[in-house]
């Protein structure tokens, strides 16, 4: 039938099936997970959780912008890092200078934004995956520190404090 009415090689186009693969996705993403809380937290009226969630969202939400990309989880667990060490320095210069109630704020920011954080590790665990790495990469001495500690990063990422993770 499209034969006798469209030309032979627009007939035989149309009559291609398209398949589009759509790719996998995580069942909760760590977006999806601070969009769902945000929800929760309006309908339940917790006005200082959906504030600091809020703040995540832009935070994420401005990187997005000014590298144009989509962050994935990893991304996402280093805006939160970021974000992590901004409210301790701050806690502990508003304890300085006596500011109390805003080093309480800063503290309750900082368990929300940790509650989106991955179980953190245990220092014989942080211990054991510097002694594989190091085993691993076959450092002979401390002129391999910075090769050890390229490799050590990622599979700590997010799960222990990189400032202390420098003084293993």
């Amino acid at each position: 039938m499209l034969n006798k009415i469209l030309p032979a090689d627009v007939a035989q186009a149309t009559s291609a099936v398209c398949v589009f693969q759509l790719p996998e996705f995580d069942a909760m993403t760590l977006k999806i997970k601070l969009n769902d809380d945000m929800k929760t937290a309006m309908k339940g009226g917790d006005k200082d959780r959906l504030g600091v969630i809020r703040l995540i969202n832009a935070a994420i939400k401005q990187r997005e912008v000014d590298e144009r990309i989509q962050l994935d989880d990893a991304q996402v667990l280093s805006v939160l890092e970021k974000m992590l060490k901004q409210r301790r320095d701050s806690v502990s210069q508003f304890q300085a200078a006596g500011r109390t109630d805003l080093a309480d704020k800063e503290t309750f920011e900082i368990g929300v934004i940790q509650s989106y954080m991955p179980a953190q590790l245990s220092a014989a665990e942080v211990d054991a995956i510097i002694a594989a790495t190091i085993s691993e990469a076959g450092a002979a001495g401390p002129e391999d520190m910075g090769k050890v500690m390229g490799l050590v990063k990622p599979k700590v990422a997010g799960r222990t404090d990189m400032g202390r993770l420098s003084n293993w």
